[in-house]
């Protein structure tokens, strides 16, 4: 089995008051492009800034490329991270931005001059060289960033929610750049972002941290599609959590009581009758009808949120909650769905996941 470009072994972060890092595992290989996510205190970002060497474990490791990096400074890893605020220098010209790495590397100026004009070049900053930061528009800013992280030539580029400053037009231009730097270089990318839409644009795989600890790792589609568990099915924003008892089953399919109807999930192995049968169903897996009667569940429309192409109809269901369910705009409109329209909501079995490790029902 071949040895991970950048392996985390239990590696933990505590501060007095807070639990940053709880001994997480994480192996990331070479030429990967990895995204971290989660929500706002989760240890995202706590993770990037040890992997970089800016903050001290408390407990664990990190190697990288083999190597232990106990003890290694931040500038002696070459781990660049283009930052959030950019941390550009603003008394400095732009290619002295981009330089300014070497120059700590007491490459000389020539040299130093060489690299940070063909690094401008490649980002498509040629003539640039010479402004001032101020001079430059917000996705002009980032590329001089990113051009500076790169111009050592690193094995991994770390990047902190760069994006998230850029409006939604320069967002998506420059994820189309970072696509393909990352196939150019071959490099790896560790990359830490809010933005759902971002990680499954960029990354090979994505790993979902709440706490501290890792929740789950995987490709992004069998993280939306099949959740490890509660956390990760609600923090993909688009999964709708059934809470269940399981009741039987044969043929691949479990029988499933819950406060809402009997349903019918798919399951590699039985579980034993009284188990939990917890299990997510996508918003985009869900048909949508009038209440007429009949099979599945049925609620009121309380709004629809307009996302492009599609649009998130929120329904109240039975028992008070709320389901999200996405459809285009031809089928809204097909259906005539207005606040107050009663709704009868049903899928295909074969549709909903089934959440892996149940505990005790409660």
């Amino acid at each position: 089995m071949p040895t991970p470009f950048i392996a985390l072994d239990k590696l933990d972060k505590r501060y007095p008051d807070h639990h940053a890092v709880n001994a997480i595992d994480l192996d990331i290989d070479a030429g990967e492009f990895i995204a971290i996510m989660g929500p706002s205190g989760c240890g995202k970002s706590t993770t990037l800034r040890l992997i970089a060497g800016l903050d001290e474990p408390s407990g664990g490791d990190i190697r990288i490329g083999g190597d232990s990096m106990r003890g290694v400074p931040a500038f002696q890893r070459n781990t660049p991270m283009v930052w959030q605020s950019l941390a550009l220098f603003p008394f400095l010209t732009v290619a002295e931005n981009v330089a300014f790495p070497l120059r700590m590397q007491k490459v000389g100026a020539a040299e130093r001059r060489k690299r940070s004009l063909d690094w401008l070049d490649r980002l498509g900053l040629a003539g640039m060289a010479g402004r001032n930061i101020a001079q430059l528009s917000g996705g002009q800013r980032q590329r001089v960033a990113i051009a500076r992280a790169l111009v050592t030539e690193p094995s991994v580029l770390l990047l902190d929610e760069p994006l998230s400053a850029l409006d939604a037009h320069l967002r998506v231009r420059m994820q189309t750049e970072l696509s393909r730097l990352h196939r150019e270089l071959g490099i790896t990318f560790v990359y830490v972002t809010h933005a759902q839409s971002e990680a499954f644009a960029l990354a090979d795989r994505i790993v979902i941290m709440s706490d501290g600890h890792i929740q789950q790792v995987g490709r992004p589609q069998d993280v939306y599609r099949a959740p490890a568990n509660a956390f990760v099915a609600d923090f993909m924003g688009m999964n709708n959590l059934i809470r269940g008892e399981v009741r039987g089953g044969a043929d691949g399919l479990l029988d499933v009581g819950s406060t809402l109807g009997d349903f019918r999930v798919p399951s590699d192995a039985l579980r034993p009758e009284g188990s939990r049968g917890d299990f997510v169903i996508a918003a985009d897996r869900i048909a949508l009808a009038p209440d007429t009667g009949g099979p599945g569940i049925a609620g009121t429309v309380l709004g629809l949120e307009f996302v492009g192409s599609t649009q998130t109809v929120f329904v109240e269901i039975e028992d008070g909650a709320e389901f999200r369910v996405q459809k285009q705009q031809h089928e809204i409109e097909a259906l005539d769905l207005v606040p107050g329209r009663r709704v009868r909501l049903s899928w295909d079995p074969r549709h909903a996941w089934l959440l892996p490790q149940p505990g005790p029902m409660h």
